[in-house]
C-alpha cells in the first residue's frame, strides 16, 4: 500500500486482505474497541472540563471526530480524540471568544488540516526539530499541571479573578493557597497515587477507572468534602447534535491564528502518534491521507458540539496493546462511548473534582517526557538546548505559536551557522618551483590558478567567494565546484561578482565538474552564456588540460 496515498487505509485493507483474514482480525478489534473506550471515557470527561467546556463535550469530539477518522484515516490503528495539547488553547478561546469563537477556529482548523492533506505536507513533519517537539510537549504539561491545582487543592478563588493565560492562573494559586481543602486534596492525592501505582498491579483494567470509582466511593459513600462535576456543570445524556454556526467574516478573521494553532498542533500530534504506531505494528500510514481525515474529524466535532480532536499516544498504545490492528477498532471505541453517553452519562455528575484534577495531573506527567528533557539538556549542543529550553519557556509564558514561531526561527539560524560552516573556498598551493605548482600530483602553469569549494553556496557563505583572488601574472582561474551540492540565487551573484573581478582583471574563468542543480541555477540565470558553454568542464583534469590548450594557442598568437 503506497503511504502517500490520499485513499482510506480501511479501504485498502479490505480490499487486500482475505474474508479469512478480516473475520479472524473482527474479534480483535471489536475487544480493543471496548477497552480503548473504557480508556478514553475518564479522559473525555476530564479533558473538556480542562478544556472550559461541559463534560459531554469530550464524548461529542471523541465519538464524532473518533469515528470520522478513523473511518478516512491513513493509520490502521490511530485513536483520536480530546488531548491535552489542546486543553490550555481552548480553554483560552473559550474564555476571551466564547464557543462561536471555538467552533470557528475548529471549523478553520479542520480545512487547513485538509489542505495541507491534499496538498501533500504530511512529509514536513520531518522537518520539525526534535528540541521543538519535546520543548512545547514539556510546556503543554506544564501549563496543564498548573490549571489542575485549583481543583486539586480545592482552592477557591474570589469572583472576577483572571484565569485565562497561565501566569495568571499561576499567580491566583499563590494568592489563594490558603483557601486549600484538605479533604478534597485528599481525595485527589489517593486518586493520583491510584493512577500511578495501579498499572502495576493489573495492565487490563485501566488506572483511571479504579481511580473514578475511588473517588466517588471517598466523596459519595464516606462523605468527603469535594466540589463534583455535578456541582458545576449541568450533565446531558442527549445525542450529539448537528448545529450549523452562524460564521461571519470578522468571526473567521478573528479566530484564524486560533486555527492555524489549532492546525498545526493536531498535524504535529496526530502524524507522531501514527510514527509511534508504526514502530509498535510494523507498518506505515499514510500521511497525507491522516491529514485529510484529522480535518474532517475536527469540522465534524465543531459541528457536532465538539472541540478539536487529534491523534492520542496513550490511547492509539492502550489499541495496540488490546490486538487492535485496524480501523474497526477506532470506530469500535466511539460507538461504545456513544453507548455510554445515552446511558450513563448521569453518573458522571458524581466524579469529584480532585479525581479528574488527578487525571490530568497523570496525563501531564506522562505527556512531560521529562527524562528525554532531562536527556537531551545533558548531551545536545549548547544551540539545540537553548531552543529547547527556550521553546518550553515559551509555551508556558506565551502560547504555543509564539514557542513554535521562535524556536523554528533559531533552528533555522543555527542550521545556516552550521551548514556554512562546513562550506569551504580552499586554493590550491603553489609548489617551489617558480614555473609551476604541484598539487594532488598534478602540475599547473603559473599563469593558472585552482580554487576548490566544497559545501552548499547559499547565502550564508557567499562572501567567502570574496576570498578568492588572483595574482598578477594569473591568466586563467579554475573554480573546482564537484564539492557543491546546491547553489542559490545568492550564491549565484557572488559567483557573478566573481566574473566580474576576473575580467577587470584580464583573466578568464573556467569551472570544473559542476553538479546538476548548481548548472541548473547558472543555465536559467545566464552565466552559463556569459561565461562561455566550453568554460565548463567535466574534471579537474579536463579543465587544466583545457587551460594549458588555450595558453598554448595564446604563445602561438604571439
Amino acid at each position: 500500500m503506497q503511504r502517500d496515498k490520499i485513499k482510506p487505509i480501511l479501504f485498502s485493507i479490505i480490499k487486500h486482505s482475505s474474508k479469512e483474514e478480516l473475520k479472524r482480525q473482527l474479534p480483535k478489534d471489536l475487544v480493543s474497541g471496548v477497552m480503548v473506550a473504557v480508556v478514553a471515557l475518564p479522559l473525555s470527561i476530564a479533558l473538556a472540563i480542562a478544556s472550559g467546556v461541559s463534560p459531554e463535550q469530550g464524548l461529542y469530539t471523541a465519538i464524532v471526530a473518533g469515528f470520522l477518522i478513523a473511518f478516512l484515516g491513513g493509520s490502521r490503528v490511530q485513536i483520536s480524540g480530546p488531548t491535552a495539547a489542546f486543553a490550555t488553547i481552548v480553554a483560552g478561546i473559550v474564555a476571551t471568544d466564547g464557543v462561536d469563537g471555538l467552533v470557528a477556529a475548529t471549523i478553520i482548523a479542520g480545512v487547513l488540516l485538509m489542505l495541507m492533506g491534499f496538498f501533500k505536507l504530511g512529509s514536513l513533519i520531518r522537518f520539525v526539530p526534535y528540541t521543538i517537539t519535546t520543548g512545547f510537549t514539556a510546556g503543554i504539561a506544564v501549563t496543564l499541571v498548573i490549571g489542575q491545582v485549583k481543583d486539586f487543592a480545592g482552592l477557591a478563588f474570589p469572583a472576577g479573578t483572571p484565569t485565562v493565560e497561565t501566569m495568571d492562573k499561576l499567580q491566583a494559586v499563590a494568592q489563594n493557597i490558603g483557601t486549600a481543602n484538605w479533604q478534597a486534596l485528599a481525595v485527589g492525592a489517593v486518586c493520583l497515587a491510584i493512577l500511578f501505582v495501579w498499572p502495576k498491579v493489573s495492565a487490563r483494567i485501566p488506572g483511571s477507572l479504579v481511580a473514578l470509582v475511588a473517588g466517588v466511593a471517598m466523596v459519595s459513600g464516606l462523605g468527603m468534602q469535594a466540589s463534583t462535576i455535578g456541582d458545576l456543570y449541568t450533565i446531558s445524556s442527549s445525542l450529539p447534535a448537528l448545529h450549523v454556526p452562524q460564521l461571519s467574516v470578522e468571526l473567521l478573521s478573528d479566530q484564524l491564528p486560533n486555527g492555524i494553532t489549532i492546525a498545526i498542533l493536531a498535524a504535529i500530534e496526530s502524524l507522531l502518534s501514527c510514527v509511534v504506531a508504526d514502530s509498535m505494528i510494523s507498518s506505515h500510514h499514510r500521511s497525507n491521507m491522516e491529514l485529510v481525515a484529522q480535518g474532517v474529524g475536527n469540522i465534524g466535532s465543531a459541528l457536532f458540539g465538539g472541540i478539536p480532536a487529534t491523534g492520542a499516544i496513550a490511547r492509539t498504545a492502550a489499541n495496540v496493546k488490546n490486538g487492535g490492528r485496524t480501523p474497526v477498532a477506532g470506530m469500535t471505541h466511539a460507538l461504545v462511548l456513544l453507548a455510554v453517553l445515552v446511558f450513563f452519562m448521569p453518573y458522571a455528575a458524581l466524579i469529584p473534582m480532585p479525581t479528574i484534577a488527578a487525571i490530568l495531573l497523570h496525563v501531564a506527567y506522562n505527556m512531560s517526557g521529562w527524562r528525554n528533557f532531562v536527556h537531551l539538556c545533558r548531551t545536545a549542543s549548547r544551540g539545540a538546548v537553548a531552543t529547547l529550553l527556550l521553546t518550553f519557556a515559551l509555551t508556558v509564558v506565551f502560547d504555543l505559536v509564539v514557542a513554535i514561531g521562535v524556536g523554528m526561527l533559531i533552528t533555522v539560524v543555527l542550521f545556516m551557522k552550521t551548514v556554512s560552516e562546513e562550506t569551504e573556498v580552499r586554493g590550491w598551493k603553489y609548489y617551489c618551483d617558480e614555473d609551476s605548482e604541484v598539487t594532488h600530483l598534478r602540475e599547473l602553469p603559473a599563469s593558472v590558478r585552482v580554487y576548490e569549494i566544497n559545501g552548499p553556496m547559499f547565502f550564508g557563505m557567499s562572501d567567502r567567494i570574496s576570498d578568492i583572488s588572483v595574482k598578477e601574472f594569473t591568466k586563467y582561474l579554475i573554480i573546482r565546484m564537484r564539492g557543491v551540492p546546491s547553489l542559490d540565487s545568492t550564491g549565484m551573484n557572488a559567483l557573478e561578482n566573481l566574473y566580474e573581478y576576473c575580467r577587470e582583471n584580464g583573466v578568464s574563468l573556467i569551472f570544473s565538474h559542476a553538479n546538476e542543480q548548481p548548472m541548473k541555477t547558472m543555465r536559467r540565470a545566464g552565466f552559463v552564456d556569459l561565461v562561455g558553454e566550453d568554460h565548463f568542464r567535466a574534471n579537474i583534469d579536463d579543465a587544466i588540460a583545457y587551460a594549458r590548450e588555450l595558453l598554448g594557442e595564446e604563445r602561438k598568437a604571439a
